[in-house]
């Protein structure tokens, strides 16, 4: 049983890419997630929202809600990192900072099927998104 949002998005997303099969056709369903991402604004894409230690662009944007949930925005110059944020936000954005700061990250890509299917570029890529949003949500919950 799910114990939180998080725990909730990481069930729902693992039993779409187990339905999806192979590998191919889970890369067009993420490249196909990050068409959905709602735009950033010119003055969004900023080098204080660029993520470090991605080899393509990516800039994500934090915004903290009154009840103590955080939302996230982001973007890239890659299809597929556009997916992979996409996967990244639906786990995160609107889920309690606290969750986010102790959630396993790792252990959520490799269930995922993530941490071999992708490049060690993108994999270390994706890990600086995932280090930037918990850094950022564990500020927040005053960590």
């Amino acid at each position: 049983m799910s114990t939180s949002p998080i725990d909730a998005a990481l069930d729902e997303l693992a039993d779409e890419f187990e339905m999806l099969g192979d590998w191919e056709e889970r890369y067009r369903y993420v490249i196909e997630l990050g068409k959905d991402l709602e735009p950033l604004t010119a003055e969004e894409h900023s080098e204080e929202n660029k993520v470090r230690g991605c080899a393509s662009q990516v800039w994500l944007v934090t915004e903290p809600q009154g009840d103590g949930t955080v939302r996230f925005r982001g973007d890239s110059d890659a299809h597929i990192v556009s997916g992979l944020i996409a996967v990244v936000l639906r786990l995160y954005s609107g889920a309690q900072a606290r969750d986010i700061a102790a959630f396993d990250a790792s252990a959520a890509m490799a269930r995922l099927g993530l941490s071999e299917a992708l490049s060690s570029q993108r994999s270390n890529g994706l890990k600086s998104m995932v280090a930037r949003i918990q850094r950022d949500a564990a500020a927040l919950a005053g960590a």
